[in-house]
């Protein structure tokens, strides 16, 4: 089963920006009533799609600095990464349907 993984400043970078493949961040904060409706998504999307795609959580308050140098303003933000590039931002709840279609096209 695959669980998102933690991510920090410290290992954004090598997690995400130099990973070949596709990642979704979801940023997040523990405060943040839509963050905690769209948390057991974001965890289904991560074990069905494991081997496709790699999901990771980054916590706002905790992570700063990543999250203004992706200029994340409001949470929860999601970006797709592909081969270390943003190429989606979901920004707000949605349904999984509504996340899967904007995945979907980057997973091939």
């Amino acid at each position: 089963m695959a669980k998102p993984v933690v991510l920090t400043d410290t290992n954004f970078e090598e997690m995400v920006e130099k990973r070949k493949g596709v990642v979704l961040v979801d940023f997040w904060a523990e405060w943040c009533g839509p963050c905690k409706m769209i948390a057991p998504i974001v965890e289904q999307i991560a074990e069905e799609n494991a081997g496709k795609l790699t999901v990771g959580k980054l916590d706002v308050d905790a992570n700063g600095e990543t999250a203004m140098r992706f200029g994340v303003m409001s949470i929860p933000t999601l970006i797709l990464f592909k081969n270390g590039e943003p190429v989606e931002r979901l920004v707000g709840y949605r349904p999984k349907e509504q996340l899967m279609a904007k995945i979907r096209p980057h997973l091939s």
